[in-house]
């Protein structure tokens, strides 16, 4: 018969309470157990001292004889000292999914056709600026000349 140490749930729902338990591997999760060894309420803030309660010389045993603790329990028990817990490195874990992946690219290949478009517009009203600017001039200058012109011929 393999034993596993693991969680059974009880509590109300969306309020969960779970017994620490070792059963039998093939039992159902909230099924029959051999012995309770104790408890866990993650309604408690994680400091809280009452949110896990084990009976350390029971899961000693059970561990002796062979029982394997589920993930959870795992790290249970190696906050309290009686299993060490090697620790996992996953690093793909902040990385986005493939789809996440295919809206950040669409969304950066809008964003630089909004910008081409905002620059192409930004030019397109500097030109429009500058022509009238450069028609204004040449006509300036005629009128100057013209001026100058008729200065000289009075002096005459």
């Amino acid at each position: 018969m393999a034993v596993a140490i693991r969680l059974s749930r009880g509590g109300a729902k969306k309020r969960p309470y779970y017994r620490i338990v070792v059963s039998d591997s093939r039992s159902p999760r909230d099924g029959k157990y051999l012995e309770q060894i104790g408890t866990y309420n993650p309604m408690l803030p994680k400091d809280s001292g009452e949110r896990v309660k084990l009976d350390e010389d029971r899961a000693r045993h059970w561990l002796s004889v062979g029982a394997t603790p589920s993930d959870r329990v795992h790290r249970f028990l190696d906050a309290a000292g009686i299993l060490e817990r090697a620790p996992r490195n996953n690093p793909k874990k902040g990385e986005p999914g493939e789809a996440a992946k295919e809206r950040a690219e669409e969304k950066a290949a809008k964003e630089a056709e909004a910008a081409e478009a905002a620059k192409a517009a930004e030019e397109e009203a500097k030109a429009a600026a500058e022509a009238p600017a450069e028609e204004a001039a040449a006509e300036e200058a005629p009128a100057e000349e013209a001026t100058e012109d008729a200065s000289e011929d009075k002096g005459e």
